[in-house]
Order: C-alpha cells, then structure tokens, then sequence
C-alpha cells in the first residue's frame, strides 16, 4: 500500500508542477478551434499566457524568483526561435501583431514552462544535487550546447560529440528527491533522458495544434522526427544548468545571510 501512496503524492506533485505547460496546451488547442474576437490567434496566445502566469504568481504558485527563472528562459528561447525560424528550421504562418521578425513573442513561453516545471518540482520534491561538476565546467558545457544550436547550420553539428560529454561530465552527479518521508535518487543524465522525451511529446501536442509548423507540415501533420528527442535533451541540460545554479547561489546568499546575523 505504501508505494501506492509515495507514486499518488509523486504524480501529484508531478502534475501540479505541470500547470503552466498544460496551460500552454489548452490554450493552443482551444484557439485552434475557436476564434477571438478582434485579437490574431498569437497575440490572444500570448494575452493568456501572460495572464496564467500572473495568476499563478498571486495564487502563490510560482515565487518571484521563479518569475524570473521564467523570464531569463523566455529570452533565451526566444532568441533561438528568431534565429531558427530566420534559417527555416520551423514558421509561424499565422499573422499577429506581437511578432518579432517572424515570431510570436508568445514562442518564449515554450521554453520558459520547461523552466516553470524545473522549478516547481524542485521546490516540491525537496530536490538537491550530489557530484555536481561545478560552475566553470557545467557553464561551459551548457554554453557550448547552445551555441551549437546557432552554429550547426553553417559548421559541423557537435550535438553527438556534446552528448557524449554530458555524460562525462555529469557521470557522478546524482539527483535526490523526497517524496513525502522517504528519499530517493536518479541518474541527472536519466532525467535528462526522461524529460526530453516528454518535451518531445510535448511538441507533437503543440504542433498538432498549430502552435508552429516543422517545413514537413506545412501541407498536413505529421509526428516530429524522433531526432529532435536528442536536441530536447540538450536543451533540458541548459535549464538544468541554469536552476541549478541559481538555487545554489540563493542557498548561499541565505547561508550568509544567517551567519551575519
């Protein structure tokens, strides 16, 4: 009966964590079929989306600090898309007043829900780290895979060769997670894996429902090639990066802060 129990508060926690995602979800799905008044679908997109995420932030859903988690990873997406859609990568055919050089500025918010989940299951399971490899190899390391995200277009994709170094770099860090009195543990490079492949899935979702378009669905869908698991892997190593730091650098600061005191 007790594993029952631990798997209930971890879906749990696991799908409360999921709200800004889902949210992005059903907002595509429902403005594919009905159509708002006055607004272009993506500029209505990005009015709720930006509505959801005030709402979670009074609700007490998300902290300030989150916020701005979200926010550092909707530039950094939203660059990406800019230049990924400028080299024909994916489109964006529908018009919209909010679109910056092709893309909806709603487009952001794709990778900032990956950081909204990254962040709340981490305050939910109680989450830390062991053999974790450090600033200076883990900012290099995640530099280098976004970057080849730019540069694999004109140069030699590196994505196999930075696959293969994650695993070296990461080979001794440990994830550990608390799910209600009892404490666990995964392989980082296994949750990389685990949760790339629900982005890919993800990302079928949202092109079923014409949130962009890959050049092969332009005519008719179509599933996303099972490549793209291994770009979303990469990508989940950037936001894990990134949270990661962040929250050691917090934990610092607070320790600090407790000392002078």
């Amino acid at each position: 009966m007790k594993p029952i129990i631990q798997l209930l508060h971890f879906g749990y926690h696991q799908a409360m964590s999921c709200i800004f995602p889902v949210a992005i979800f059903t907002t595509l799905a429902i403005t594919s079929v009905i159509e708002i008044p006055f607004l272009y679908r993506y500029d209505a997109i990005l009015l709720i989306l930006l509505g959801v995420q005030f709402l979670m932030y009074r609700s007490g859903l998300e902290s300030i600090d989150e916020i701005k988690v979200i926010c550092i990873f909707h530039v950094i997406g939203l660059v990406l898309e800019i230049y990924k859609v400028w080299m024909g990568s994916w489109s964006y055919p529908e018009p919209g007043y909010t679109k910056l050089l092709g893309v909806p500025l709603y487009s952001g918010f794709m990778y900032a829900s990956v950081a909204s989940f990254m962040c709340q299951i981490w305050r939910r399971l109680r989450m830390d780290m062991t053999g974790w490899p450090g600033l200076i190899p883990s900012l290099m390391l995640g530099g280098a895979i976004y970057l080849n995200f730019f540069t694999h277009h004109f140069i030699p994709d590196f994505r196999w060769w930075l696959t293969v170094l994650v695993f070296i770099v990461f080979w001794k860090t440990w994830i550990i997670y608390r799910v209600r009195t009892e404490t666990y543990r995964m392989p980082l490079t296994l949750a990389f894996i685990i949760v790339g492949f629900f982005i890919w899935t993800a990302e079928n979702i949202a092109t079923f429902f014409d949130g962009w378009k890959y050049p092969d669905q332009q005519e008719t869908w179509q599933f996303v090639s099972f490549s793209k698991i291994s770009s979303w892997f990469l990508l989940v190593i950037i936001s894990v990066i990134i949270v990661a730091q962040l929250k050691h650098v917090k934990a610092n600061l607070i320790n600090h802060d407790t000392r002078i005191k």
